[in-house]
């Protein structure tokens, strides 16, 4: 019988590599909490309703790449293909859009989408994302955009990650944009695929993001959002790019940046990496209509989706990778049942002071147990046979150089001498 496979598009996260992923999200955790955000958690699957609304039919996530399946009861759910709708969601049915604002949450989870996998793109991914709603100052575009940017600071790979901002206007400047969009896509409909055929009806703005080779050739001498901005969307693009300058933030206008969700207004980013294909590590931007979108009040929003698999990637490439330690400080290995009770017993008391510790629970030979002390690293290894518990003394032997130390079988004075 064959052996079961994990499922296409996904991957596991090992024991030696689970210490490095700790690391990424217990820096995002000290990031946000700095900025003054708390976390939240939601569900891995909602109604499908709520992406088609908040995430938007036209979108490739929606008509091409979300897990739909029917429930017992024939109703319609999709894993969650994104962080936002279902934050905006959670917020306006749990009353949180009645509390002092802003409003500023995270949260780090998987999320699904159908897609080829490929470098450092699965079908199951993890974000880390922020959402700070009630402010719609471009401040609060900044600060965002900011904590993203202390994020790579303190993983070390801010020089290898650069910063590109747009704005896509709102509804007042939107339609006169769009127009002029289906004006210059209609005169080259022949070279479009088949799906941008049909959202030059529905919504040309998405043909700018299209994967295909021919559709971004086309694309490329497209209207730009920014030659279309009404005065409010301008004077907030200015101050966000005054604010970005004033706080040392690097970045460069790309007019070619739209993201690929249809809830986004105003100011859109990504921040690029030089890791090769699949380079956005980060995007996000203003959401201003979605809250009421998805039935709450004209509450506006911003925030960003981080990959977490591609950040790894960008601190390999950088050299970036911190040196994890998860070797115990001792190993006690004992020879006889006698022994391996008070080994256990010891072993438990450290480990209960905070010390970590490990002792033999196979029945190890003590050749054997010294070889495994060594393979996982242990600083100390502690031999506990007969003599040792007659005289009620032993050797901590230093596995690493240094000075082997004799102390009592005791916790205490075990704890002592290692502190």
């Amino acid at each position: 019988m064959a052996n079961i496979q994990k499922p296409k598009g996904t991957f596991d996260i090992l024991p030696e590599q689970s210490g490095l992923w700790q690391y990424i999200e217990t820096a995002a955790r000290k990031v946000a909490a700095l900025n003054g955000f708390s976390e939240i958690r939601f569900p891995t699957f909602e109604y499908t309703e709520l992406f088609d609304r908040g995430v938007g039919d036209t979108t490739d996530i929606v008509q091409k790449e979300m897990y739909t399946f029917s429930d017992r009861d024939g109703r319609s759910m999709s894993l969650r293909p994104e962080g936002t709708a279902s934050v905006v969601r959670s917020i306006v049915e749990n009353g949180l859009v009645a509390q002092a604002m802003p409003l500023k949450l995270y949260y780090i989870g998987s999320f699904f989408r159908y897609e080829k996998p490929q470098a450092n793109r699965s079908r199951e991914f993890v974000q880390f994302g922020t959402e700070v709603f009630g402010a719609d100052s471009p401040y609060a575009d900044a600060e965002v955009i900011m904590l993203a940017s202390a994020l790579f600071k303190a993983l070390g790979v801010d020089e290898h990650i650069s910063l590109k901002i747009n704005s896509i206007g709102c509804k007042t400047c939107r339609a006169d944009y769009h127009a002029a969009l289906k004006t210059y896509f209609e005169n080259k409909k022949d070279g479009l695929c088949d799906t941008c055929k049909g959202r030059l009806e529905t919504n040309p703005l998405r043909i700018l993001d299209c994967k295909c080779p021919e559709c971004k050739a086309i694309a490329a001498d497209a209207p730009k959002t920014i030659e279309f901005l009404c005065e409010d969307c301008s004077k907030h693009f200015e101050k966000l790019k005054a604010c970005l300058n004033d706080s040392g933030t690097k970045f460069e206008v790309d007019p070619f940046i739209v993201r690929g969700l249809d809830y986004y207004t105003k100011t859109v980013f990504e921040f690029v990496s030089d890791i090769g294909a699949q380079s956005t590590v980060c995007g996000g931007g203003r959401y201003d209509g979605l809250v009421k979108q998805l039935g709450g009040p004209p509450l506006c929003g911003v925030g960003f989706g981080m990959g977490i698999t591609r950040l790894i990637a960008v601190m390999e490439n950088a050299n970036a990778l911190p040196a994890i330690d998860k070797a115990p400080k001792l190993y006690f290995a004992p020879m006889g049942e006698k022994a391996q009770a008070k080994a256990f017993e010891l072993c438990g008391k450290l480990k209960n002071s905070g010390i970590y510790s490990e002792c033999d629970i196979c029945g190890r030979s003590l050749k054997a147990q010294m070889k495994y002390a060594d393979k996982i690293g242990a600083l100390y290894t502690l031999v506990l046979g007969d003599n040792e518990l007659e005289e009620g003394k032993a050797v901590l032997k230093a596995m690493r150089g240094g000075d082997n130390i004799e102390v009592e079988i005791n916790a205490d004075k075990i704890i002592s001498a290692l502190a």
